[in-house]
């Protein structure tokens, strides 16, 4: 809010180059809020899809939570008057692969009740088809995740 009284001070004054800054500023800040909120939610994502694929088992509870994280990042991505998305399919994927070790580290604490540590949770998985899946999941228009095998 502080930022827009100073756009508003800056343009009523004529300062059209230090708007232009300030413009720019709110631009990037929007932006990493974007960010943080979709990493934080696509961690979300892949925790219960790691989980699901470890224990080839799911909960209700974690597939709402998998609908719900999709739906989440779906709607902080989607411009809402402009059409369109703020991040581009190779955004996202970059956004999920830099999410997975933190995603790994959660689901080691609660899968199989915590008995086993971030690194061998992540050799009972196939990192690439959980990174796939999650991508798939985001970019569906379909919220029901795919039966475990």
């Amino acid at each position: 809010m502080e930022e827009l009284l100073e756009l508003r001070e800056l343009l009523i004054g004529g300062n059209l180059t230090d708007a232009l800054l300030l413009v720019e500023e709110m631009t990037e800040m929007s932006k990493d809020d974007k960010i943080n909120k979709i990493d934080s939610f696509v961690q979300i994502l892949l925790l219960h899809l790691i989980k699901q694929t470890a224990e080839k088992r799911s909960t209700r509870s974690w597939e709402i939570s998998v609908k719900n994280a999709v739906r989440e990042i779906q709607k902080t991505n989607r411009r809402r008057k402009a059409g369109g998305t703020y991040f581009s399919e190779e955004e996202l994927r970059e956004t999920i692969d830099s999410a997975y070790e933190s995603a790994v580290d959660f689901a080691a604490i609660e899968a199989f009740g915590g008995c086993y540590s971030p690194q061998q949770l992540a050799k009972m998985v196939d990192r690439t088809a959980i990174l796939e899946q999650a991508i798939a999941l985001i970019l569906s228009q379909n919220l029901s995740p795919k039966p475990l095998p």
